[in-house]
Parts: structure tokens; C-alpha cells; sequence
């Protein structure tokens, strides 16, 4: 199974800049989006249905053109679940899950700490994420929680550690929550697994040719369930894709 998760910035916007073109030349299995900014009514399905995605899914947020998640199967899910259940998170569309067979999918979109009200609500938001997905294992083990969880781990995944360490997406707080999320909850940094010492971001600012110059975070992962992190057979990042400020990052299990 190929697993593509993708940060559009605003899906309508990346499908005039040749989204479609790359996910045919892709041909992942289900890909999981964060940041459509749009409502499902604003997406015409057939564009994907075309390519062979006869299974789409949306969960919006409540204010138009904000947030957002959806996700893209070739094969029919068993379940879907939109959303967590969770008011204040489900009000912003950050949550979509796909069931099937051996394996569960979620698109996640974390959010970011813009300001102080904003950062605080994503460390709320992060900690009730943390029971949650502890709860959900209990009923569904093989999990991948694909996303942009807006935080860079370590000092490798970002490119200036020393004086981005107070700035939100590399603060202590954040990777340290990153760090327990993993270890408590039972997951796998799939890219790390397989590619333990590699500089890649899947994030770049769009100021100061940031891009070009590769000043970059990776805020974007496919973090595997222990139960199946030995179905890990590929994970990479791929910055050729430019349909946004993100890149798309890949997971195939075997």
C-alpha cells in the first residue's frame, strides 16, 4: 500500500498548479490532505474520480475557507470517521480517518501556535489528541496518523535550531510532546526509521527565497503504529512536488 500525505494549501489553489498531473504520475493507494480550505460542495469529485479515486471524503471546517482535511481511496474503506468527537476539534475539520481491513488511515492537521491564544489552544488541542489516540488504539492497533503536526522533533529537521528555538513549531514544549506522543502513545517516526541521519524539510517559507535556499522544517510525518512498524518498507519526502508551500511525503508498507 502507497500512502501519500500532502499540506495543499488550499486544494483548489494546487489543482490549477498541476495537482492532478502528479498524483496520476504517483499512483499512491490513499492520499491524505491537510489544508483544503474548502467546503465539500466546493470540490468537484470527478476531477479525482477520473484518476481512479472513486472514494472521496471531506471534513471541513465550520469557517469557509480555513483548515480542512480530506482523503482519496482507490479501494472502498470498510468505516469512515469524521472527525473525533471532540467539539472544539471537530469545529475546525483537523481529523478524517479511514478504516479498512489491516490497516487505519487518519489525515490529521495539527494546529499552529500563531500567537499566545493560538498556542495555548494547540497545546490543548495536542494533549486531548494524545488520550484520544491512546483510547483508539485500544479498538484499532494498526494505525497511521499521516499529517502536518506542525513541529519539527529534532535539531536535524529544521534549518536554523539555535535561533528558531523560541519561535512555535521548535519549542521545547512542542518537541518534548512530540517525543512523549511517540513513546506513550506507540508510534514510529516512519521517515527517521528508515532514514535515521538525512537533512529533508517538507515545509519553506514563502519570504526570502526560502525555498530555493532550502531554509526549511519538516512539520509534515507518516507516524506507524509499533504494532506494524515492520510493514515499513519505504518513507521519503519529496520536494520536486511544488503545488504548495509543503511538499508531499510518501510511505509505502509492504
Amino acid at each position: 500500500m502507497k500512502i501519500v500525505s500532502y499540506n495543499v494549501n488550499g486544494i483548489r489553489a494546487a489543482l490549477k498548479k498541476g495537482l492532478i498531473d502528479w498524483l496520476k504520475t504517483t499512483d499512491a493507494d490513499v492520499v491524505c490532505f491537510q489544508e483544503t480550505k474548502a467546503q465539500p460542495e466546493q470540490i468537484d469529485n470527478s476531477i479525482f474520480e477520473n484518476i481512479g479515486y472513486n472514494n472521496c471524503y471531506w471534513y471541513s471546517a465550520e469557517k469557509k475557507g480555513y483548515s480542512s482535511v480530506g482523503i482519496l481511496c482507490k479501494s472502498e474503506p470498510k468505516h469512515v470517521e469524521y472527525g473525533t468527537g471532540i467539539d472544539y476539534m471537530d469545529r475546525e475539520g483537523r481529523n478524517l480517518r479511514v478504516d479498512f481491513e489491516d490497516v487505519s488511515i487518519m489525515s490529521l492537521y495539527l494546529p499552529s501556535g500563531t500567537n499566545d491564544a493560538r498556542l495555548n489552544y494547540k497545546f490543548t488541542y495536542m494533549d486531548d489528541f494524545k488520550v484520544y489516540i491512546e483510547n483508539l488504539k485500544k479498538e484499532i492497533p494498526p494505525l497511521v496518523i499521516c499529517g502536518d503536526y506542525n513541529i519539527c522533533h529534532e535539531a536535524i529537521d529544521i534549518h536554523d535550531p539555535v535561533r528558531l528555538k523560541t519561535v512555535s513549531g521548535f519549542l521545547p514544549a512542542e518537541r518534548e510532546w512530540l517525543s512523549k506522543f511517540l513513546k506513550d502513545s506507540g508510534f514510529v517516526d516512519s521517515f527517521r526509521k528508515l532514514n535515521e541521519d538525512v537533512v529533508h524539510y517538507s515545509w519553506w517559507s514563502y519570504r526570502a527565497n526560502a525555498r530555493q535556499n532550502n531554509k526549511g522544517w519538516r512539520l509534515d510525518y507518516l507516524l506507524v503504529a509499533q504494532e506494524i512498524e515492520d510493514l515499513v518498507f519505504r518513507s521519503v519526502i519529496l520536494p520536486d512536488a511544488k503545488h504548495s508551500d509543503h511538499c508531499p511525503v510518501l510511505l509505502e508498507l509492504k
